[in-house]
C-alpha cells in the first residue's frame, strides 16, 4: 500500500516533530512513527468504510419505502441498480474487510452519521448519480465505473468532509491524497472474481519496508550532530537561520541513506528528497537541498567514502 516515499515522508515528519536532538528517546520518535503510518490505514479504512455506509443508507431508504402503508406503485418498484451496484456489495460482502472495521476503537460514521448524510444527498443530486440511474440494468464494468467516479467527483473533493478529517486527525490531510489514490487503484482493478484480500491489502509492501522506516528514522536521529557539520561545512556563505528546519531533516536524511543504506542508489535518494522538497518546503528548497547533496556526493566519490554496493548505485 504505502511506497518508500510515503515511509520517507512519514519520517520526515517524526523528525520535525521531535526538533532532531540526538537525546530524543529514540523508542518514542519509533512509536510516534510507526502509529502516524498506522494512521493512513485508519484513514483508508474510514474512505472504504464510508462507500459502504451510503450503500447502506440507499438500501435502508428503499426497504422503507417499499413499506410504507400507502406505498405508490414506485415506492413498490423502486430502481434499485444502485443498491445491487455489483462493486459496492461486493465490498460490502467483503469478511476480511468487515473484520478490520470492526476492529477499530471507534465507528466514525456511527458517532458522526451526519457525514454520510452529506454524501448521500451530494450523490442524489449529482448528474453523475441520475445518469447512473437512467436505467435499471448495468453491467459490472458500468457498476465499476460508477463507483470510481462516484469516489473520485463526489466523495474525495468533498469539502466538509476534507474539515472533518483534519479535526479527527491532523495527520489525515497529509495523508488523504495517498489513501485516495490506494482506493481508486483498487477500484480500477476489482474484478468480479476479487478474493477477500484485495480489499485490505497490507500497509507495508514487505517487511523490509517497514524496517527501512524505522532504521531511516534511528540512524539519522543518532547521527544527526555528524550530518549537521556536513551541513554547515557546505552552507558556509549561508545565515543559518535563513535554513528552514524542514530543509535540514531532508539533508540530514539524505546523507542518512549515502552513507547507511548501501544498496539505495545515490540518484534515488536525491531525486527522492528533491521531490518531497518541492510538496512540503518553500520553492527554492529543492534547488538549494540539490546542490548542497552535489557537494557532499562529490566529496564522497573524490575520497572514496561513499559506501554503496551493486552496480549503478552512484
Amino acid at each position: 500500500m504505502l511506497n518508500r516515499r510515503h515511509i520517507r515522508i512519514k519520517v520526515m515528519q517524526t523528525l520535525y516533530a521531535s526538533q532532531g536532538s540526538e537525546s530524543d528517546n529514540i523508542k518514542t520518535n519509533e512509536k510516534f512513527l510507526l502509529q502516524s503510518l498506522n494512521s493512513m490505514y485508519d484513514l483508508f479504512l474510514a474512505q472504504l468504510s464510508l462507500l459502504l455506509e451510503v450503500h447502506k443508507k440507499a438500501k435502508d431508504r428503499l426497504e422503507k419505502s417499499q413499506q410504507k402503508l400507502l406505498a405508490t406503485q414506485e415506492d413498490k418498484n423502486p430502481n434499485a441498480k444502485f443498491v445491487n451496484n455489483e462493486v459496492l456489495k461486493l465490498i460490502s460482502l467483503n469478511e476480511n474487510l468487515k473484520g478490520l472495521i470492526e476492529d477499530q476503537k471507534a465507528n466514525l460514521w456511527y458517532l458522526d452519521f451526519e457525514y454520510v448524510e452529506v454524501i448521500y444527498k451530494d450523490m442524489l443530486k449529482s448528474d453523475l448519480y441520475k445518469d447512473y440511474m437512467a436505467t435499471k440494468v448495468s453491467t459490472f464494468n458500468d457498476d465499476k465505473n460508477f463507483v470510481i467516479d462516484l469516489f473520485t467527483e463526489v466523495i474525495a473533493p468533498n469539502d466538509k468532509l476534507y474539515d472533518y478529517f483534519e479535526d479527527k486527525r491532523i495527520t489525515w490531510l497529509d495523508d488523504l491524497p495517498v489513501v485516495n489514490t490506494v482506493i481508486l487503484k483498487l477500484l480500477k482493478k476489482v474484478k468480479s472474481t476479487t478474493n477477500e484480500n484485495f480489499f485490505t491489502p497490507e500497509l507495508f509492501r514487505d517487511v523490509e519496508d517497514k524496517e527501512f522506516g524505522i532504521d531511516l528514522l534511528k540512524k539519522t536521529i543518532l547521527n544527526q550532530l555528524h550530518f549537521n557539520e556536513e551541513i554547515s561545512a557546505k552552507t558556509k556563505n549561508w545565515d543559518a537561520e535563513r535554513i528552514t528546519h524542514i530543509d535540514t531533516v531532508l539533508m540530514q536524511m539524505a546523507i542518512c541513506e549515502f552513507q547507511k543504506f548501501p544498496s539505495i542508489p545515490v540518484k534515488v535518494t536525491i531525486n527522492e528528497y528533491l521531490e518531497i522538497a518541492k510538496e512540503y518546503s518553500t520553492p527554492k528548497s529543492s534547488t538549494f537541498i540539490n546542490g548542497i547533496l552535489d557537494k557532499i556526493i562529490k566529496e564522497y566519490s573524490s575520497n572514496g567514502q561513499l559506501n554503496k554496493v551493486g552496480r549503478g548505485l552512484l
